[in-house]
């Protein structure tokens, strides 16, 4: 397969020349089987110039004090737990912490409510098991065991989603740092390097809750959203130019207007009040994050160049918005017609966007 038909290339393959560029100017103290020093992991995620003139692409917006503790962590034997509602990039950033420090984000468990415990401890492969009984050649080892033995980073997405009985296998291998396979009367030692990143969704925690002895295994990093509506635009423009690439839309097909427009609405609905703080409003069941306010300007941008004159517009976006604010048809829908009435139609310059929407309702 051509690497320019990928998809979603992962992080060490984008930032493969950053990555280098890095490794090559860190001076500073690695821990055991790091690729980079803590400083040079920060400096990846947060952006900086290099003494040799390259430049560091931000990877997270946000404080920098949050990622210190987060590198800190993972150079101890504590793991790392992000927590957030869904569109903070706890994703992101744990891909990005895993490339950076191991060399490589592929090792990871994704969390569902059907997964067994064979993702995180090992499974086997049946005809060998069968054929010669059990032994190291039938063993198929999870991406946890192959971080132990490799001394590498792992990732558990949506932990919370994990049945809980699953979840506690992570619990000896967590404070032993050892993974036992009593068929074979043996275990996997962790070798240094070895540790886990795992995030959770605040929304979704009581789906099954992590258990006392499970959570202290860990040190919690709680994602924030974005401080401030100029952050949060940078971050949402940042992710359509990036992404927009691999879906070969034009990078200036999606003007700052249209993105700040759209970040100001899903960023008044989920605080309940408008940027101004003057009038305070009723707030829908959605989750409006950023996430969402990325994959509405890239639906809108598909809309614009394949049905459009190429650029993005308000009646581009009307659907996406509209889809994601009414989840709930009855009572998002009048929470989003009297926020269409009391703000969006008495805002300046904003017809176009009433218009759109109300067309749709």
């Amino acid at each position: 397969m051509k690497k320019e038909q990928v998809l979603r290339p992962h992080a060490e393959t984008i930032y493969a020349k950053e990555l280098a560029a890095l490794v090559k100017a860190d001076d500073h103290p690695r821990p055991t089987n790091w690729k980079l020093s803590p400083w040079a992991v920060v400096t990846y995620l947060l952006g900086g110039k290099l003494d040799d003139g390259t430049l560091i692409e931000p990877k997270y917006f946000g404080k920098k004090r949050l990622i210190e503790i987060a590198v800190a962590t993972l150079a101890t034997d504590r793991a790392l737990l992000l927590i957030g509602i869904p569109g903070t990039a706890k994703t992101w950033v744990s891909e990005h912490l895993a490339a950076a420090i191991s060399g490589t984000s592929k090792l990871l468990v994704q969390g569902t409510a059907g997964l067994n415990e064979e993702a995180i401890r090992y499974g086997w492969n049946y005809a060998e098991l069968l054929s010669k009984g059990p032994s190291e050649k039938a063993l198929v080892p999870s991406p946890v065991m192959i971080g132990m033995k490799e001394g590498k980073i792992t990732r558990v997405e949506e932990l919370t989603r994990i049945p809980s009985e699953v979840q506690d296998n992570l619990i000896t291998i967590l404070s032993e740092k050892t993974l036992p396979i009593p068929e074979l009367n043996t275990e996997v030692q962790a070798i240094k390097g070895f540790n886990l990143i795992a995030t959770a969704n605040n929304r979704d925690k009581g789906i099954n809750e992590l258990s006392s002895a499970l959570r202290r295994r860990f040190n919690t990093v709680v994602m924030p959203l974005p401080d401030s509506l100029e952050e949060e635009v940078a971050i949402v423009k940042t992710r359509v130019e990036k992404i927009g690439k691999s879906l070969e839309l034009p990078a200036n097909s999606a003007p700052a207007k249209e993105i700040q427009r759209l970040v100001t609405i899903f960023r008044e609905l989920r605080s309940g009040k408008t940027e101004d703080g003057r009038t305070k409003l009723k707030m829908p069941s959605a989750t409006l994050s950023t996430a969402e306010a990325i994959s509405v300007v890239h639906s809108g941008q598909a809309l614009a160049v394949h049905f459009g004159d190429g650029k993005l517009k308000a009646h581009d976006l009307a659907a996406g918005i509209t889809g994601a604010i009414v989840k709930d048809p009855v009572q998002d829908k009048n929470i989003w017609l009297e926020y269409l009435e009391t703000v969006v139609k008495e805002r300046k310059g904003w017809g176009d966007v009433y218009r759109s929407c109300k067309e749709l309702l």
